[in-house]
């Protein structure tokens, strides 16, 4: 599994999925599939999208989002169940924050939700519950 380049299982590489994969992968995945409006909307504003293939088969991606100075999000962290144990999660997670630390301004504050023990991949790249200090809080329209 190395970036932009094959081997006999994996390859990630930079790029945004059709809306079609986009909302297979989230709905597969338990994340839930967005609105084909909203994807279409979506996608191409993505700060930073990466996407893992098996053959010729999108398996996994995660996006970066945000204003790309001051505040970003990492999102739709996901990969296929049948494909889940391979370490494709953190792959996707080390493609993402090395794009971070390439390209965001130094103070840039970067978030993310953590589902159940996704916490703990997050936490090995440095994000830490900001809670008490803060508390994280969303509304679904």
């Amino acid at each position: 599994m190395t970036t932009g380049k094959k081997n006999a299982a994996y390859e990630i590489r930079p790029g945004v999925p059709d809306v079609a994969t986009y909302r297979m992968l989230r709905g597969a995945t338990g994340l839930g599939a967005k609105s084909v409006e909203g994807s279409a909307i979506g996608l191409p504003n993505s700060w930073y999208c990466v996407t893992v293939t098996h053959h010729a088969d999108t398996v996994g991606m995660g996006r970066i989002i945000g204003d790309g100075g001051c505040f970003l999000q990492i999102v739709d962290i996901c990969v296929l169940p049948e494909h889940q144990g391979q370490g494709l999660g953190k792959l996707i997670m080390a493609e993402l924050t090395a794009e971070l630390e390439r390209r965001a301004p130094k103070g840039t504050y970067v978030s993310l939700m953590a589902d159940g023990d996704a916490r703990h991949l997050y936490a090995k790249f440095g994000f830490v519950d900001p809670a008490p200090a803060s508390v994280g809080m969303a509304r679904l329209l």
